[in-house]
């Protein structure tokens, strides 16, 4: 049985990142395996300035590892935390080379309504 893990807000800890948001997650993350940084054909996600995919792009090529699309592994360590208008989610990253990378990309979810904003501001090492 898959366990559904809900979305919460509770600025006191962090928690995993729900199940309804892992969709959309796996979807930026299979972009970034595809070389594509700009992230324009996902609906709901955006980046949240000029030249973050540039960055993005450098950032990944200087790591030196090819980024992976996301094993359900993943959710076992990616967290998310409530900053009181918006989450900031951690998602770790695989590579071919490693498995389990050094890397997360940080997204910050947005409430819009009956759905939610992804704004995608980087991957890097924490």
């Amino acid at each position: 049985m898959i366990e559904l893990v809900p979305v919460q807000k509770d600025e006191e800890r962090e928690y995993p990142v729900p199940s309804l948001w892992r969709p959309k997650l796996r979807e930026i993350v299979s972009a970034l395996h595809e070389h594509d940084y700009t992230l324009e054909g996902i609906t709901d996600v955006e980046l949240p300035g000029d030249g973050t995919a540039d960055l993005i792009a450098e950032i990944i090529r200087d790591y030196g590892c090819t980024i992976t699309p996301l094993p359900d592994e993943s959710w076992e360590t990616s967290v998310c935390s409530w900053q009181v208008t918006y989450w900031n989610v951690l998602v770790d990253l695989f590579t071919v080379e490693e498995g389990r990378s050094d890397l997360v990309l940080q997204v910050n979810v947005v409430e819009q309504g009956d759905r939610f904003l992804f704004k995608a501001h980087l991957v890097y090492v924490p």
